[in-house]
């Protein structure tokens, strides 16, 4: 049974939970994979904890090394880059944590010699983790069979396609015996200082939070979207955003508007006026806008046929999808197919434009 509110424990500490690790007197041993594209942020956000710690600590508690599948300079999905030792050089050494950090195309760096390694640590005892689309790798090397998992909510929806076996959860992190996922950002934080509280109490874990400014230890269970919060705030009419709520519900078998005024107990003129107010377009074009969000997901993120991708973002007529697409992104959905695979972050420069594009 799953406890939403438990806490990661660790023998030979205060705790028990990942297995042996080790004493006050020696370092716990990250890894670090990063792939290409992998969000910068969030990585670092896992690592400051950790400095943080040693520092207030006045020894090295922990240790990390990053790694790559080439190793060398890793170009992050922001343009910078890090430097990361080449994966084969570290594969003998013994770590107690190992951590997958992926961002955009999670799937061109699952390499049969990536997916064995991984699950080489999980054989010997590792805690294996995931940040962001790191969870999409786990999931391919069959590490999250049968588990609950979290990723940005951003891809959660081609995530349930790809991988039905696992258990999708919105919260910012989830750890389920000695598999842990992230939602990334700045829930890397999070999921790096429970570590810490596991590994060396309370007092550290608080003292490393206030030392990099992290307001608060969330627990586990924290949603990616706090409820009333997203996606239009507080101050959006409460029947806004509990009919926005019952459209979110009903992405594939939509609902018509008159069927949401009556879920909702307000006239379509009032509904209309309220939309226009608030949210700036109509209740139509808002529910079609975030089914054609939820398509891009599907069409950039997923292999899928672009009829079941329509199918599924209630869409009865694959002409009537692609129109839809094209007016709400600026290309149809094949193009975006493709162009879709390249970081967000890096498509307006000058390596990815059309050469026709550049004057």
């Amino acid at each position: 049974m799953h406890n939403p509110d438990s806490q990661f424990n660790i023998p030979g500490r205060q705790f028990a939970f990942f297995g042996q690790m080790p004493t006050n007197s020696q370092s716990m041993k990250i890894l670090i994979l990063v792939m290409p594209n992998f969000n910068l942020a969030a990585t670092m956000a896992f690592v400051d904890p950790f400095r943080a710690a040693n520092y207030l600590e006045g020894l090295t508690r922990f240790r990390w090394v990053v790694a790559s599948l080439a190793g060398g300079l890793c170009l992050a999905s922001n343009g910078m880059a890090v430097q990361t030792e080449k994966l084969n050089r570290v594969e003998e050494d013994v770590f107690e944590v190992v951590v997958v950090s992926a961002s955009w195309t999670p799937e061109t760096a699952s390499t049969p010699h990536l997916l064995a390694m991984l699950r080489k640590w999980a054989r010997t005892g590792c805690i294996i983790g995931g940040l962001d689309t790191g969870a999409f790798i786990l999931a391919d090397a069959g590490l999250l069979n049968g588990r609950r998992a979290t990723m940005h909510y951003e891809h959660i929806d081609s995530f349930k396609e790809l991988y039905p076996e696992v258990e999708v959860s919105e919260d910012i992190f989830i750890h389920d015996g000695k598999r842990f996922t992230c939602s990334g950002g700045i829930a890397s934080a999070d999921i790096a200082l429970h570590l810490i509280r596991a590994s060396a109490g309370d007092a550290l874990a608080n003292a490393a939070a206030r030392y990099i400014f992290h307001p608060t230890l969330r627990p586990a269970g924290t949603s990616q979207n706090p409820a009333g919060a997203e996606p239009l705030g507080r101050t959006t009419p409460k029947v806004v955003r509990y009919v926005i709520s019952i459209m979110e519900l009903h992405l594939e078998q939509t609902l018509s508007i008159p069927e949401l005024c009556d879920k909702a107990d307000v006239s379509q003129r009032q509904l209309d006026r309220l939309f226009k107010q608030y949210v700036g377009k109509t209740p139509a074009l808002y529910y079609r806008d975030i089914r054609l969000d939820r398509a891009r997901g599907l069409v950039t993120q997923t292999d899928m046929l672009m009829s079941e991708i329509a199918i599924a973002s209630g869409f009865s007529s694959q002409v009537h999808f692609s129109r839809a697409y094209r007016e709400r992104f600026g290309l149809p959905p094949r193009s975006d197919r493709v162009e879709g695979r390249i970081p967000f972050e890096f498509r307006a420069w000058p390596m990815h434009r059309k050469a026709q594009d550049i004057v």
